[in-house]
């Protein structure tokens, strides 16, 4: 057989969808899983929406887009991008894609040069997709640790202390996945005072998870002075609107629009019009589904950490947006003797039933900072206290007396 690239050799994976396919099986021989590992909503998408796309269908809306998307939904995400961050997008700045992740790619392959040696700073923890790319795309990942004592904050010196001349892109998530930490004004302040002076680096805000917000007022670093023209904006309608297979993103920046969408028209063409026409119902219709599905996660978040916090050996901080909890399960392991969150996430999938996610699915473990689990609470309140309660049963059970 002929051999792969390198390329496609050092390829990622996100690792909630493995997982799932783990979770999947041991469903299939009749095992009862409670689920915790994959991130969306679990809500439907709203009524109106899925009304749009029935009514694109039968009016015969089946053709190939613009690859930058339909005039409405680029001026609708326009709208909604700027009233939500005080800025002024202009349509034209805007790009649709087949969901925000491909983006992702885009931007890394606009902004640096295959084998050069051009850097990307990335967060660790953070979505794997981010080190996956930067590989695949040629350039060199450089992780940025997100601390628990700086509320999984970026360090602007820690910062400062990795950008070098080839450094050509920062990459930037609020709300974070996985650790739902949230950037505040103070945090982005001091992020454009370290980036105002390289000028030759590029901003990647991934806001996926904006209009989920519990703490505060989300901020975009786009709003800083100085940071508009070398921020790329990336949004979507997967989280906000449960309409994660409806794979619809949109991105912002006046000199990158035009290259992302020849980045589209060599891959995707279009993203699918039958999803334009209803993203472009969920961005301009009545918002009151959207809102209270924000309203529902916000309870279940304080149930979750409530719950955690009263397992042996667990410790949560409250997140600050997005959907997902991260506890410190440090104890917890040395309780059961687990060596790592890894052995500690095993035994709970086989042994309690519980399916979550360990750290290393997002990257290598900060020295120093403990272990982590990371679990997704798009799920339903009695799902949550269903599982949380084999947890902490599983728990008292493993415990092993305290050496004498």
């Amino acid at each position: 057989m002929p051999a792969l690239s390198r390329r496609a050799d050092s390829l990622g994976t996100e690792n909630a969808f493995v997982v799932l396919a783990e979770v999947n099986a041991l469903a299939r021989a009749g095992r009862d899983i409670v689920s915790f590992c994959i991130g969306q909503p679990d809500f439907p998408t709203p009524a109106h929406v899925q009304d749009a796309a029935v009514a694109a269908i039968r009016a015969g809306k089946h053709g190939y887009t613009p690859s930058a998307g339909i005039d409405e939904l680029r001026a609708a995400a326009a709208r909604s991008m700027s009233q939500l961050r005080g800025l002024d997008i202009s349509p034209d700045e805007v790009v649709i894609g087949a969901g925000a992740k491909p983006f992702i790619a885009y931007a890394i392959a606009s902004v640096t040069d295959y084998g050069v040696g051009d850097e990307v700073i990335y967060p660790v923890p953070g979505f794997p997709i981010y080190e996956s790319q930067i590989v695949a795309q040629g350039a060199v990942p450089v992780p940025l640790p997100l601390r628990e004592r700086h509320r999984f904050a970026f360090d602007p010196e820690e910062l400062a202390a990795r950008i070098t001349p080839r450094t050509k892109l920062l990459i930037l998530n609020s709300p974070h996945n996985p650790t739902c930490g949230l950037l505040m004004q103070a945090d982005y302040e001091a992020i454009a005072e370290v980036l105002r002076r390289q000028p030759q680096v590029w901003d990647y805000a991934d806001e996926i998870y904006s209009r989920l917000v519990y703490d505060g007022q989300f901020v975009s670093i786009a709003a800083l002075p100085g940071m508009r023209e070398r921020t790329i904006i990336c949004d979507g309608a997967s989280k906000t609107y449960a309409m994660t297979g409806w794979r619809i993103g949109f991105a912002a920046n006046a000199a990158l629009a035009p290259v992302f969408t020849r980045w589209i028209t060599n891959t995707e063409s279009c993203a699918a019009q039958v999803s334009q026409w209803a993203a472009l119902a969920a961005l301009q219709g009545p918002q009151d589904a959207a809102e209270a599905m924000r309203s529902r996660f916000l309870a279940r978040r304080d149930l979750i950490v409530r719950l955690l916090n009263e397992v042996p050996g667990f410790s949560c901080a409250t997140p600050g947006g997005a959907f997902y909890a991260w506890p410190n399960v440090t104890e917890a392991c040395a309780l059961i003797g687990a060596k790592d969150s890894e052995e500690l996430r095993r035994r709970l999938l086989h042994e309690a039933g519980v399916a979550v996610l360990a750290d290393i699915h997002f990257g290598p473990r900060i020295e120093g900072e403990g272990q982590h689990i990371r679990f997704s609470y798009a799920a339903s309140e009695a799902q949550i206290e269903r599982g949380v309660a084999r947890i902490a049963d599983f728990i008292r059970a493993n415990t092993r007396p305290p050496r004498q």
